[in-house]
């Protein structure tokens, strides 16, 4: 038996197919309309083997009942993010947290770079656990943010209009995906120069650095600023000029990027690499009751 919960959407999610077309009778729960599913109405439902209930209420009686006969639940994508939602507003309410009651865009900052941080580390460990995790802290901060904005007196927006927005923003520029295709789109290069050229025209900017998030940390924004101005035709000897470490890592994370590398993450790659070494070395130390370590200690342990 099982349970089919369709949220708000009328599209049943593919983990459902094979329940469906096993069915012996399929029921129209709540918030479904018996007739377009060519479903027997809640109202006529008998529980028995291979019954499927497509439902928006999880709590309906049918629903709890063949849950608590231990019925498989399948839930169509998105419908979590409903719940998330509804979790934040709860917080955000009176009743709700104190902490999460006091809190504002500012004061959130440090936690969406904290977050964002830690999932950068997730994704580098290949640790699938903790990528799954720091995903959902990355979706908090999203949704904190949302609702503070709900709350804004004089120009209020929430996480309907995020979502609508993105929504906007996804199609428009892939015209190639949804308005029946794109001469320019040819590659995933081509799309990448597409983007670019769809986000110059619909934000009307003046100059090829418009938009380049100048808080990302610098080797990350030396490398953005050298591609955006490389598009517009931009020669690399006029790259800034100097034997100072500013201008000397700027030219290398810009060649860099230039080149169709990352910069930024090929440095981190580098630093975590190092940071093992360092840890390595110092377990090594200790295993041979090496305390505080001189130079020659750590050329002894450093490893291959």
């Amino acid at each position: 038996m099982t349970v089919v919960v369709v949220g708000t959407t009328p599209v049943l999610p593919a983990a459902a197919l094979p329940a469906l077309r096993g069915a012996a009778v399929v029921y129209a729960g709540e918030g479904v309309d018996a007739a377009a599913w060519s479903a027997v109405p809640v109202s006529e439902f008998a529980a028995g083997p291979s019954v499927v209930l497509i439902t928006t209420d999880p709590g309906e009686p049918a629903a709890v009942e063949l849950i608590s006969a231990g019925s498989e639940v399948i839930r169509t994508p998105g419908a979590p993010v409903l719940d998330a939602v509804a979790v934040m507003d709860r917080l955000r309410s009176p009743g709700g947290c104190p902490w999460d009651a006091e809190q504002d865009h500012k004061s959130l900052r440090q936690y969406l770079v904290e977050e964002t941080y830690e999932l950068l580390e997730a994704i580098e460990d290949g640790d699938r656990a903790a990528l799954r995790e720091e995903l959902g802290d990355v979706l908090l901060q999203v949704l904190f943010h949302a609702r503070i904005a709900a709350e804004d007196a004089e120009d209020p927006f929430g996480i309907d209009e995020v979502a609508g927005d993105l929504v906007a923003k996804l199609v428009g520029r892939h015209p190639h995906v949804f308005s029946g295709g794109d001469p320019a789109v040819r590659d995933a290069a081509s799309q990448e120069h597409r983007w670019e050229e769809l986000k110059q025209v619909e934000k009307r900017r003046e100059s090829s650095v418009d938009g380049v998030a100048t808080g990302q940390p610098a080797v990350a924004l030396a490398g953005k600023l050298a591609q955006r101005v490389a598009r517009a035709g931009f020669p690399v000897d006029l790259l800034p000029e100097g034997d100072g470490t500013g201008e000397t890592l700027f030219v290398v994370a810009a060649l860099a990027k230039l080149a169709g590398e990352d910069p930024e993450t090929e440095l981190r790659a580098v630093a975590r690499r190092f940071e093992a070494r360092v840890r390595a070395a110092e377990r090594s130390a200790r295993a041979v009751g090496v305390g505080k370590l001189r130079a020659e200690d750590w050329r002894a342990h450093w490893g291959g």
